[in-house]
């Protein structure tokens, strides 16, 4: 294992952000939804709801690498499919099973990401009163924006969802973790971007969908994404106030700072997240089942496995491996440090595997070098406390429903 991770001493970097699918259907068709759709079908031969079985082995797994990592810190995100299909009283002792199975002085920060259209009060003080934070996915601020988002019936999920966003952030402000959003270039950037802000999220995801360069991106031409993510990042940087976090764009002003920043979009830092399905499979992110079927397997499983088990595993190993596992053309380039490859879904093309630029490249690029336009000469606004909001504990950024799992 020399060369895996960023340690010192050359050893796999441990998992730090735990996903863990409590149900693996959802009560949403979304038309985009690769896992229900796509090329990976592994989710029809699997129990829809994790099993309490399922659920006290993985709390044991998440202490047992605690413990043997000395984690002080670790993120538990409650997954899916739709995760408060499994009812928030499942979700809330799951949380408190974990914490009470961690080492003392291990701090576990919970967050569930859902399509926002169950959140009741109800369930709302369930998951506040556990200690549960609350990740919405919208695709923005207007039902215009959510009109691909509806429900088995065909019925839109926007009346629904739009109800538990508000209900979050009037009711619950303590407990919003904010919004994930998928980028969409038909959609006029600034105008999603303030609908969103709106919801008045405390923080925002802005990602990329899920593509390669065998299955391209939604109309992707020229640098439309690229593009889009300019015109809202002008619009954030020239507010004169944080409006809310953006965590795309915080990681890339810290990471052409020279700070360090740790997401799975930009950047050098090894990846540390691991999934548990509901059948107590062992998996890496869901984002690589828009590879190909089986992308995403291990083959373990939280019965007979440690975590310890999958950080050995060639692909976890590769995507710890930093600039190692990059593409000739990304090493040589003069924004590796920043972009980091991209994320590493986007860098398959088919018989040729994942040591590839990224489908993004030239969209990443154009991102990259409009922010460093903007930090030329400019005074960056308190950069120590930049540095202290990208390194606080929150919650990772989950996938999102374009991605394949989360509501």
């Amino acid at each position: 294992m020399a060369g895996v991770g960023a340690g010192v001493s050359g050893q796999p970097v441990p998992f730090r952000q735990f996903i863990v699918k409590t149900h693996g259907r959802c009560n949403l068709a979304c038309t985009y939804c690769y896992l229900y759709g796509g090329p990976d079908s592994g989710w029809r031969d699997r129990p829809a709801a994790a099993s309490a079985d399922v659920l006290e082995r993985t709390a044991g797994r998440i202490a047992e690498h605690a413990r043997a990592h000395a984690l002080g810190d670790l993120a538990l995100v409650l997954h899916g499919g739709e995760p408060l299909l499994a009812g928030a009283g499942t979700l809330a002792r799951f949380t408190g099973r974990v914490r009470e199975r961690v080492p003392a002085g291990c701090a576990v920060h919970a967050v569930v990401q859902t399509n926002g259209t169950l959140l009741t009060e109800d369930r709302l003080r369930v998951l506040t009163d556990a200690g549960v934070r609350v990740g919405i996915s919208l695709d923005g601020g207007t039902a215009a924006h959510n009109r691909r988002r509806v429900g088995h019936a065909g019925r839109p999920s926007w009346p629904a969802a739009v109800r538990g966003a508000r209900l979050v952030a009037d009711r619950f402000p303590a407990s919003y973790a904010g919004v994930l959003t998928v980028v969409d270039p038909e959609l006029d950037p600034v105008e999603t971007y303030e609908s969103l802000l709106a919801l008045r999220p405390p923080a925002l995801d802005l990602l990329l969908p899920h593509g390669n360069w065998s299955a391209r991106p939604p109309g992707q031409t020229g640098v439309r994404y690229g593009d889009w993510l300019c015109a809202v990042f002008d619009r954030w940087w020239a507010a004169g106030r944080r409006e809310t976090r953006v965590r795309l764009f915080e990681e890339c002003v810290a990471l052409l700072l020279g700070l360090p920043a740790a997401g799975e979009a930009l950047g050098l830092a090894p990846f540390d997240a691991v999934v548990v399905e509901t059948d107590g499979s062992i998996e890496q992110v869901d984002s690589l089942k828009s590879a190909y079927p089986g992308a995403a397997e291990t083959g373990l499983d939280v019965f007979r496995h440690a975590f310890d088990e999958a950080l050995r595993h060639p692909g976890v190993a590769a995507r710890q491996a930093g600039a190692a596992a990059l593409a000739g053309q990304c090493r040589a380039c003069p924004l590796l440090r920043v972009c980091g490859g991209g994320h590493y879904a986007h860098r398959y093309r088919a018989g040729h595997g994942f040591r590839n630029p990224s489908v993004y490249c030239a969209d990443l690029q154009r991102f990259i070098r409009h922010v460093a336009g903007r930090l030329a000469g400019a005074v960056v606004p308190d950069a120590e406390s930049l540095s202290s909001s990208l390194s606080s504990p929150s919650p990772p950024s989950p996938p999102s429903p374009r991605e394949g799992s989360a509501p």
